[in-house]
């Protein structure tokens, strides 16, 4: 029931600017859950990639005709979908040990988490308010600039508890990235980004992974795909008419909650 529980939790936020990892970490320090370990909470979000892949299936599949056929589209997409990604892979594999010793500190992590959240909603308010030009309306149109910047800003949400789907939309918005767009590439930026990270988990944690561990795993996996397939569509049509201004407020209350809650536990 707890494994089920945060596959939901993941699936449902993997792909919101609320901060996935975040809510992993805050579900166990608050709720009393045993804690699933650095290693749980980065696998099961490739659960919620797979989402992805299933759902923009038809983007794909004409990307990949498009790069065998040198169609410029298609590679300047592949480009920008991979200079987003760069930068994470260089610092990630880096800074692996202290991510995964910040993730798994019982007392420093989820309060790290409760100030990020507090923080990056500010931040996206007055981002939301300030970002008002907008130059790039698709991935194809992306300067190769801009991706590699967005990819330099996603680099923050190896903190955790900041969002590496808030950090890469908001980076856009700021870069004049429409909204759309912004979520679009936030999604497809998830696919390698999310890929390498499990990858480096699973092997660095090889060791100490056992059956019950890759059932628990497994388990998660499962949920966060299903529930993320929900929510990947319905989350683009709200920010078209709604805008990232609820999901800040959120931020600001569930961290100061959170905050609350911990002084006093």
């Amino acid at each position: 029931m707890i494994i089920v529980l945060l596959g939901i939790v993941e699936g449902v936020t993997e792909f919101l600017p609320v901060s996935s990892t975040g809510h992993l970490i805050l579900a166990g320090a608050l709720l009393g859950l045993p804690s699933a370990d650095a290693t749980f909470d980065i696998v099961i979000q490739l659960g919620a990639i797979l989402a992805v892949i299933v759902l923009f299936w038809g983007r794909f599949m004409k990307v990949g005709r498009g790069l065998l056929a040198r169609d410029p589209a298609a590679i300047r997409f592949t480009r920008n979908v991979l200079l987003g990604f760069l930068p994470s892979a260089v610092v990630g594999a880096v800074a692996y040990k202290a991510i995964k010793a910040v993730l798994e500190a019982p007392t420093i992590g989820p309060v790290v988490v409760a100030v990020a959240l507090i923080v990056g909603g500010v931040l996206i308010l007055i981002i939301e308010r300030l970002s008002k030009t907008v130059k790039t309306r698709s991935v194809e149109d992306m300067p190769w600039r801009t991706a590699l910047t967005i990819g330099v800003v996603q680099c923050l949400a190896m903190i955790p508890g900041v969002s590496r789907s808030g950090a890469t939309i908001m980076g856009a918005l700021t870069l004049g990235v429409d909204r759309e767009t912004a979520a679009e590439y936030s999604f497809f930026l998830a696919i390698p980004t999310m890929m390498g990270a499990t990858a480096l988990a699973l092997f660095k944690g090889r060791h100490e992974l056992g059956d019950a561990h890759l059932t628990a795993i497994a388990i998660g996996f499962v949920v966060s795909f299903l529930v993320a397939l929900v929510v990947i569509r319905w989350f683009v049509g709200f920010v078209g008419k709604h805008g990232f201004g609820p999901f800040a407020w959120y931020r600001i209350v569930a961290g100061t909650v959170a905050l609350i809650a911990l002084s006093l536990g």
